[in-house]
């Protein structure tokens, strides 16, 4: 595996593991050991064969952006369905990253003499990170290489504190009512999300399928392995009872682990992790974005035209975080919709477009017509579950 393989392998695990993770024994307490494996793992070779469905059908149409292979594969309104979902997701997600972003570096700042305002900090948070973005993809590739680097080294050190303690008979705990396990689909499955990256690994990387499969494939398997380890120190550490009891707060479940733990920089370790997991999640999904705008808005690749596609980019999202944070979080709640729709179901059907139009050239993934109908119900399943959850008529985790 070369260093630029390497890179994006670990853009792709950085943009999927972020600061969420922390919480995800929370979100999926109610649900219990074996179910939220279950998940799990469905769920990350779900999201791992539509990346591959969607490097089939962009080597084969030369198409490497979403709208534009909608567009060439199902028409214009294929087109408009792909760029909405696009924008509602990136954005919402950026948005979420700098408002979070910015307490940490207000909080980090703070507790190192300096105070700045939420204001200030959103600004500080775009400004550092939103500027790697435009300077361009190499740049964000070492960053990310740094920063992962770090928290891998953290979580690994958390992890043998914590799995050696944990209990076998916690690990057993079953779902606590019935519609949970549907429930839990959408929670789960957006921890996998990484589909806004691919056009930008591909473009980086060249178009190179055996390349391409091991960076997303095992970019997402690094992720699923981490959660599920986390998992397993947590639930098994604390148990079910124990977790439910701590109503869903971070802070509750860090302070509860600390009081069991012998290391005294816990709180610590975990809130830098918290840190950078935020900051590379935020890396991978702007820059994604960052390229999409560039490709929409026919922005030139030099310092003029990457700048005008920086404020495009991150002018809209910095603006909401500030003045709309309640309409941010409502609009966070929609994401799962529009990741269910770009991860999963528009390259189901683009593939089986670019399949009926004509034999795969460079690439095809595995899996025939059993395998797209299979997925395609799964894509229908968690957009329902989404939809009957935001209504109401599921339990929400």
């Amino acid at each position: 595996m070369n260093t630029k393989t390497l890179g994006c392998t670990l853009l792709i695990a950085g943009t999927t593991i972020g600061a969420g993770m922390l919480a995800l024994p929370l979100a999926s307490s109610s649900l219990g050991g074996p179910a939220t494996l279950m998940l799990m793992v469905g769920l990350w070779a779900l999201m791992a064969f539509t990346a591959m469905l969607q490097v089939e059908a962009s080597l084969n149409t030369g198409k490497w952006y979403l709208h534009q292979l909608a567009d060439h594969l199902l028409g214009p309104w294929g087109k408009r369905i792909a760029s909405f979902c696009i924008l509602m997701l990136f954005y919402s997600l950026a948005s979420a990253y700098i408002s979070g972003g910015s307490s940490l570096l207000a909080q980090a700042l703070a507790d190192a003499g300096m105070t700045l305002t939420q204001e200030q900090a959103a600004w500080a948070f775009t400004l550092l990170f939103g500027g790697m973005v435009c300077v361009g993809t190499k740049q964000v590739d070492y960053l990310n290489r740094l920063m992962f680097t770090v928290k891998l080294v953290i979580m690994v050190a958390v992890l043998a504190l914590l799995l050696p303690r944990a209990e076998g008979q916690h690990l057993l705990s079953m779902p606590l009512g019935q519609g949970l396990l549907l429930a839990g689909l959408p929670v789960i499955f957006t921890s996998f999300g990484f589909h806004g990256s691919i056009p930008s690994v591909m473009l980086y990387l060249g178009d190179c399928p055996k390349q391409l499969r091991r960076v997303f494939v095992w970019g997402s398997a690094l992720p699923l392995i981490l959660y599920v380890l986390w998992q397993v120190a947590i639930l098994g550490l604390l148990g079910q009872q124990a977790l439910l009891q701590t109503g869903g707060a971070l802070d509750s479940l860090l302070a509860n682990i600390g009081q069991l733990v012998s290391w005294p920089a816990f709180n610590q370790a975990m809130h830098l992790f918290a840190d950078l997991a935020l900051a590379t999640s935020f890396l991978g999904v702007t820059l994604g974005l960052f390229d999409f705008m560039a490709k929409v808005t026919r922005r030139k690749d030099n310092w003029q035209g990457r700048s005008q596609t920086g404020l495009i980019t991150f002018v809209p999202p910095l603006l909401f975080a500030l003045y709309f944070p309640q309409g941010f979080i409502m609009a966070l709640g929609y994401a799962a919709i529009a990741l269910a729709i770009l991860a999963v179901l528009l390259p189901v059907a683009l593939v089986w477009q670019s399949r009926k139009q004509a034999p795969a050239h460079h690439y095809r993934a595995p899996g025939g017509v059993v395998a797209l109908g299979l997925t395609a119900a799964m894509g229908v399943l968690i957009v329902g579950v989404q939809v009957s959850v935001s209504l109401g008529m599921l339990p929400a985790l």
